[in-house]
């Protein structure tokens, strides 16, 4: 869009700060009503750690919705959103709505290579070919078929074949033996063909319940490309090119093609030049002060490669793991101000890593009992753990 004098629409760091409270529900006024909507706003919720998904619906959700019974109704029991492999082959929860786009546009993809290396490996590994493979895969489907759902553990049992064993990495320094149920049960979750469900245990664990998967209806890749990118750039833009080849995992053409799909519009930010939808180039009112406390990978944290207009370099190291994993933090009007974990005694503790006055260290205690208030006794310990969160979590 250009302005009067010619000039490219500057959307700069405090407006994209707006955009992020508003859009992504923590300004309190803009909060949600249920699991579903959280989910809809955001488009992915990071699933890799179990406890994410519930922790970062429970930030956004409005005073007096009870958030581990909204997001259990919404994945287990409405059906409103699914947990699949999406982007960077990482395990998120979509809404429904979106998992045939997904799948289409970046989930096929990546299981085609894993099927393709899964038989790579084996061939190098063991004396297992195509053709047990396929057969194991039968046998599991139809074991599920009867059962209606069961834990990999139970297939196991069921299904001999999945505890058979292969050498991983023969002649390399990472040999080792390896069972091949969890890479079955993985190219089977990736194509498609079967779904988790409800977990054993509490909602923190990761021994989920397997079941028969419904079909999803057969897209374009392109035009299920452009979905997907037009529905998370109207949340989350303006984003740069290298934020949306980091976020899909795409090719830098399929990116450039989906953003031409949807009729994109550049804009100046401070990294250089970004893209919105072309209906999102007005002004976006800045909403009331807010405070959230953000579990680790939140989607919030993790949405853009770029990060310095909400995260101060500083404070990268205490907040990320090695691998660029980000841990719990703190925001105050759509910057990251510290880190917080549940200390020895199970209590909600909280680090500021900037000075913010005294009227935000007041909105954060209120989030950090807001958050001990539900979360009660559940020992909640992020499966990529950072030094911030190591030390508060010791009682630092």
């Amino acid at each position: 869009m250009l302005g009067p004098m010619g000039e490219t629409r500057v959307i700069d760091a405090a407006e994209r700060r707006a955009r992020l409270g508003v859009r992504h529900r923590l300004a309190g006024s803009r909060r949600a009503g249920s699991a579903e909507e959280v989910g809809g706003a955001l488009v992915a919720l990071h699933a890799t750690d179990p406890a994410s998904v519930f922790l970062a619906v429970a930030a956004r959700l409005a005073r007096g919705v009870e958030p581990v019974g909204a997001v259990e109704r919404a994945l287990y029991e409405d059906g409103a959103l699914v947990r699949m492999h999406g982007m960077r082959h990482t395990v998120f929860v979509f809404p429904s709505s979106l998992a045939a786009a997904v799948q289409a546009s970046t989930t096929e993809p990546a299981a085609v290579r894993e099927r393709t290396v899964l038989l790579r490996h084996l061939a190098a590994g063991s004396d297992f070919d195509g053709a047990w493979l396929a057969e194991t895969e039968r046998l599991v489907l139809a074991e599920l078929g009867a059962r209606g759902e069961a834990t990999g553990t139970e297939l196991g049992a069921a299904v001999p074949r999945l505890r058979s064993e292969y050498v991983y990495g023969p002649g390399t320094r990472q040999e080792g033996v390896q069972s091949v149920a969890s890479r079955v049960l993985r190219v089977l979750g990736m194509e498609g063909r079967i779904v988790r469900g409800r977990p054993q245990g509490s909602w923190t664990s990761s021994r989920f319940r397997w079941a028969l998967a419904e079909a999803h209806p057969v897209r374009d890749p392109a035009e299920a490309r452009a979905e997907l990118l037009g529905r998370w750039l109207g949340v989350c833009g303006p984003a740069t090119e290298a934020d949306l080849t980091w976020w899909t995992g795409w090719k830098v053409t399929d990116v450039r093609r989906a953003l031409a799909a949807v009729g994109a519009r550049s804009v100046t930010v401070e990294a250089g030049t970004g893209f919105v939808l072309p209906e999102d180039l007005g002004p976006v009112p800045e909403p009331e002060p807010w405070a959230a406390l953000l579990p680790a990978l939140d989607p919030t944290a993790m949405g853009w490669q770029g990060r310095d207009w909400y995260l101060d370099q500083e404070h990268r190291a205490a907040l990320f793991d090695r691998s660029g994993n980000i841990g719990p933090t703190v925001w105050w009007n759509g910057r990251i101000v510290g880190g917080w974990a549940q200390g020895p005694d199970g209590g909600i503790s909280h680090r500021l890593l900037a000075d913010v006055g005294a009227e935000a260290e007041r909105a954060i205690a209120a989030e950090a009992e807001r958050l001990a208030g539900w979360v009660g006794d559940v020992r909640v310990t992020p499966r990529f753990r950072t030094p911030l969160e190591r030390e508060l979590a010791a009682g630092g």
